[in-house]
């Protein structure tokens, strides 16, 4: 079975959540590459898809938003789980039960009828974000590292796996 495991990625955490993914999925069996969302993305020849974004501004990333609503038909008919990684997790508290889910998910799990979707912890350098939003996220208690729970994820893509696996038979 083929799986595209799809990310829209700034500064490369959400691709290497990607990556630890498809490897996750690889050890039960699965064809799984790895690719970047944009609408250009062809989403042919995969049984199953693991999409997902870093979230900015309260939402995906445009190219991948744009590759769901473009070819949510495909999507639509088969096993479609969707991830979002961000800084939510990290902060926790009001900030996590508020940003847990993008602005776009409503519009996205409509189009695709998603079995799942994750929200992920994320990476962050202080040179990811300008002066101003350096000094609000301190002052909100917040602080710099790669927060990604690797068990968390690893785990996930051993559900997935169980999951389409089921599915199969």
């Amino acid at each position: 079975m083929r799986v595209l495991i799809g990310y829209g990625s700034l500064h490369g955490a959400t691709k290497g959540i990607a990556e630890r993914l498809a490897a996750g999925l690889r050890e039960f069996g699965f064809d799984a590459d790895v690719r970047p969302l944009d609408p250009r993305t062809d989403p042919e020849g995969y049984d199953a898809y693991v999409l997902g974004s870093a979230v900015h501004d309260a939402d995906w990333l445009p190219g991948a938003t744009a590759f769901v609503r473009a070819h949510a038909r495909t999507l639509a008919g088969r096993p479609v789980w969707f991830y979002s990684v961000g800084l939510a997790r990290v902060v926790g508290g009001w900030f996590e039960r508020h940003a847990a889910e993008p602005k776009s998910m409503p519009e996205l799990r409509r189009l695709t009828g998603p079995r799942a979707h994750r929200l992920l912890a994320g990476a962050l350098r202080r040179e990811h974000i300008p002066l101003i939003g350096r000094v609000v996220y301190r002052l909100m208690g917040g602080r710099y590292g790669d927060f990604r729970d690797w068990a968390e994820i690893d785990a996930w893509a051993q559900d997935i796996a169980f999951d389409l696996a089921e599915a199969s038979v």
